[in-house]
């Protein structure tokens, strides 16, 4: 458990470093900067909808990944009950309201082709997807079912650190972007929500092994102490 916690409290600095240096470099898009990396290549059509839908989704991002980080806390959860509710219902509002939304969009005009644009496209019906169902378990409270529809919400959400990360190691190693960024708009999201489902898996088998394995020895326990006590009884 401690070396979880530990795993957890680095990952989440991760998350806030990355963000923090992402919305440092948003003074090249106050205004537009078309020779900076994320903007090249883009002027022929930032403009209308595309740009609305930039800014949007840009603003939204960094909101929903320090909320997504706040309201997963278990501390702040069960110490702030009334904080948590505000606030996931403010996380509901901008993930679907405004991130899903602009995501969808702006996946039409992906750099590399169709392929990174349906990986961006899926990303954001697939995170829409987490948080309606997380919010609908809320409000029926089934909240162990709320809680891994969140935790599904927010890995979806930090598939822009992952998306990030992985733009650096190829930036350094010298990979083309020509294959890298398509592939790096699936893996991005597919990959640490195959790994959390896969956990998830294999902590439900050794759960239900070791149950299965303790009523074995209970009902042996069982079938032992019975004529025991039976026959204390008698005596």
């Amino acid at each position: 458990m401690a070396l979880l916690r530990v795993m957890g409290l680095l990952a989440g600095l991760l998350i806030v470093k990355v963000t923090v240096v992402v919305v440092i470099g948003y003074r090249d898009y106050f205004p537009a900067d078309f020779g900076s990396d994320f903007l090249l290549g883009r002027e022929a059509y930032f403009f209308g909808a595309y740009r609305w839908a930039f800014y949007a989704h840009i603003l939204a991002g960094p909101i929903t990944l320090l909320l997504g980080l706040l309201l997963l806390n278990e501390w702040f959860r069960l110490r702030s009950t009334a904080w948590h509710r505000t606030l996931g219902k403010v996380q509901v509002a901008v993930v679907l309201g405004v991130l899903c939304p602009s995501g969808l969009w702006m996946a039409r005009y992906a750099m590399t082709g169709v392929i990174a644009g349906w990986g961006f496209a899926l990303l954001a019906v697939a995170t829409a997807t987490c948080v309606w169902f997380g919010w609908r378990r809320a409000v029926q409270r089934r909240f162990d079912e709320h809680r891994r529809w969140m935790w599904r919400c927010f890995l979806l959400l930090s598939s822009a650190v992952v998306l990030r990360l992985i733009g650096g190691l190829a930036s350094v190693s010298g990979i083309g972007e020509t294959w890298s960024y398509p592939l790096a708009a699936w893996v991005s999201w597919l990959g640490p929500l195959a790994v959390y489902e896969l956990s998830r898996v294999i902590v439900l088998r050794r759960t239900r092994r070791l149950a299965s394995r303790d009523g074995h020895s209970q009902s042996s326990n069982t079938f032992w102490s019975l004529p025991a006590m039976e026959m204390s009884a008698r005596r």
